[in-house]
């Protein structure tokens, strides 16, 4: 695997379970099912280099996903895999319907005023709005004059290019202030 390797977070294993070598994951994609015809996964630790593993089964049980890996067999196998993340390689994440973003490719984008000389500032996050209910989200951006929160809507965020890590805004009147 090359040192420049890539990987997108799918899911966090969380314990151990049952007696046969099954972990209980924590589900991080937007892509749940696609969990279940994954074959080949890279466990990761977040210091060291991924490792390959070749995926037995994977099922979606109460919100979690259970997977069963190759050559983990027993719960003390299993048990060693707490709080690894379960990845696959960039080039594999889900590609998106136009219009629509990865917060990962959102994050570090500088935000310009349309018609500014000079960004209002980078990025941080993405905050979900609306608890259980899809609401619009907010961008977390930081400026010199402290964090600004500016909705992740189509008539203030008029262009959006992760690519050249730029987003163009038009700020309702006030926003700034808030």
């Amino acid at each position: 695997m090359a040192p420049d390797w890539q990987g997108v977070a799918l899911a966090r294993i969380l314990r151990s379970r049952g007696r046969i070598g099954e972990v209980a994951a924590e589900i991080l994609t937007d892509f749940p099912q696609r969990l279940t015809a994954l074959r080949e996964v890279y466990l990761s630790d977040g210091k060291n280099p991924p490792r390959r593993i070749a995926v037995r089964r994977c099922r979606l049980h109460k919100g979690q996903a259970l997977f069963h890996f190759e050559g983990v067999d027993s719960i003390s196998a299993a048990e060693v895999l707490k709080g690894l993340e379960i990845q696959v390689p960039l080039s594999e994440r889900v590609a998106l319907p136009t219009g629509m973003f990865f917060i990962s490719d959102l994050m570090g984008c500088e935000v310009w005023e349309q018609g500014g000389l000079a960004p209002l500032g980078t990025v941080r996050d993405v905050q979900p709005t609306g608890e259980g209910t899809p609401g619009t989200p907010l961008l977390i951006v930081d400026t010199p004059r402290g964090e600004l929160l500016i909705p992740f809507a189509a008539e203030i965020c008029t262009r959006i290019d992760p690519a050249g890590r730029r987003i163009e805004v038009v700020l309702p009147e006030g926003l700034r202030e808030l």
